[in-house]
């Protein structure tokens, strides 16, 4: 899978999260750091069935265009889930796990991809 097309994953995957209103997405392009993954998609949620929704949600979003998931981490109760999509790798946090585990500080290395250019246009 080449850089591109990672990109629509991790459009499909930013788009999925923003319908469940999950705060704080930051997406991270790590290619040039480590060679598990191009990019990181990092978000929260408030609560146990928010975080659930999301996976959820991200899972039928990229299971529709086509993208099937590598492997699954955690569960919803454990506060942090990993998706696996090969070049795309998607973590869900409530926001008690997302501080303490702090990948976005980890992975600061990490070029941060603006999710504006992801967001759909918004009707006037």
């Amino acid at each position: 899978m080449n850089k591109s097309e990672s990109l629509k994953l991790v459009e499909i995957i930013f788009r999925a999260l923003d319908e469940k209103k999950a705060s704080d997405i930051k997406i991270l392009d790590i290619e040039k750091v480590t060679p598990i993954a191009d990019y990181f998609v990092i978000a929260s949620g408030s609560n146990e069935n928010q975080v659930q929704a999301m996976m959820d949600n991200v899972d039928e979003k990229m299971s529709r265009s086509g993208y099937e998931m590598n492997h699954l981490e955690g569960f919803h109760r454990g506060g942090w889930v990993l998706l696996d999509y090969g070049n795309v790798v998607v973590h869900i946090f409530d926001e008690e796990s997302r501080a303490f585990y702090d990948l976005d500080r980890i992975w600061k290395d990490g070029e941060e991809v603006d999710p504006a250019q992801f967001a759909p246009a918004k009707e006037d």
